[in-house]
């Protein structure tokens, strides 16, 4: 990991980049919750709970993720000043329920 860099979901930034393993952007941080928080995402019961209990971003999407997602923090490789890198291709995160 390089310094400055993180893969705790706490420590994304409104409005960073999020990019995919290729290093396409899929979005930015729109939201961002710690690990435990009482604050529950918009989606459905179960992945929900998984999302509290990992922390998340909520990512405002592009192009094919055209509606906001979830990336739980196991699904976040890195996290820098500048880009949120995930471990996971887009159509594996958690779509928003609205």
């Amino acid at each position: 990991m390089q310094p400055g860099t993180s893969t705790e979901p706490g420590t994304a930034a409104v409005g960073t980049r999020v990019v995919d393993p290729a290093g396409v952007q899929v979005g930015t941080v729109s939201a961002v919750q710690v690990a435990g928080t009482d604050v529950r995402p918009d989606t459905i019961v179960g992945i929900a709970e998984h999302l509290m209990g990992t922390g998340y971003i909520r990512i405002d999407g592009t192009g094919f993720l055209s509606n906001d997602v979830y990336a739980a923090g196991n699904q976040i490789a890195a996290v820098s000043p500048d880009v949120v890198e995930l471990r996971v291709h887009p159509d594996e995160l958690y779509r928003a329920a609205s």
